[in-house]
């Protein structure tokens, strides 16, 4: 196994940082993989020649989600800080965010991808937050899915559980592109749109239209991190069902 989850690297005369997922083929977003984008995200924050990230993984699958071990009640506070702390820093970073994903794209790996900027799809990708299936909600995504696919959509989404294709996605407005190889589609929107910009202005770009946006999303993110905290992890069905689904068999809701 590589040593790190996160494969970091600079390419086109060092104007675009890669960043891989690197722990296939789930690419769980535990505390390990969290601090490494956090991490690289930092190192590179003030490299003036950067002009955009692509986020990508290896293996089929984008990302299963976060670790449901550390959802655990001893264990979500931090998790679910840092987490989302690794979400601000991308709301705030000061160039584009490529995101390009095949697989399954689900829960953490889907709240990852809509903080990016630009998101590129395969056509066999399933885009979901099944989190109300273990008997807890998604805090990130209850505040970025209404921004960016609207509410009704996002609602459909975070109450159901249920995933949707790629077609849809790109429908709906959350997906940029569906392409056979989203990273090479990316790399070629990079190419054409990004390449020959100037960095700087870029970044006075990227602050103007996603200022408000971040900062909205950094209060209502707080919000929801307390509730699910202070409210969620305090009853009784939300540690049955990521218990249940550790164990492998079915929850037994008793609605409190």
């Amino acid at each position: 196994m590589n040593d790190s989850p996160l494969k970091v690297w600079l390419e086109r005369e060092g104007a675009l940082l890669r960043l891989r997922l690197a722990r296939p083929k789930a690419n769980v977003l535990d505390q390990a993989m969290v601090a490494a984008l956090a991490r690289a995200l930092d190192m590179h924050r003030d490299n003036p020649g950067l002009v955009a990230a692509l986020l990508d993984h290896e293996g089929p699958h984008f990302s299963f989600g976060a670790s449901v071990d550390e959802h655990l009640p001893a264990h979500c506070a931090s998790m679910l800080r840092g987490f989302h702390a690794l979400l601000e820093r991308m709301l705030d970073w000061p160039r584009p965010i490529l995101v390009a994903a095949n697989g399954q794209c689900l829960g953490g790996g889907l709240e990852l991808a809509s903080a990016g900027h630009l998101l590129f799809l395969a056509p066999q990708a399933q885009l979901g937050q099944p989190e109300l299936k273990l008997g807890v909600f998604a805090p990130a995504a209850s505040v970025l899915l209404p921004a960016r696919i609207g509410q009704a959509r996002a609602e459909d989404l975070l109450y159901s559980g249920r995933s949707i294709d790629s077609q849809t996605a790109l429908a709906w407005g959350l997906a940029n592109e569906v392409a056979l190889d989203p990273a090479a589609a990316a790399l070629e929107y990079f190419a054409q749109h990004l390449a020959a910009k100037s960095a700087a202005s870029l970044g006075y770009a990227v602050h103007a239209a996603r200022a408000a946006f971040a900062a909205q999303v950094r209060t209502r993110l707080a919000d929801a991190e307390n509730l699910y905290l202070d409210g969620l992890m305090k009853t009784r069905d939300a540690a049955e069902g990521l218990h249940a689904f550790l164990e492998k068999r079915q929850p037994k809701w008793e609605h409190r």
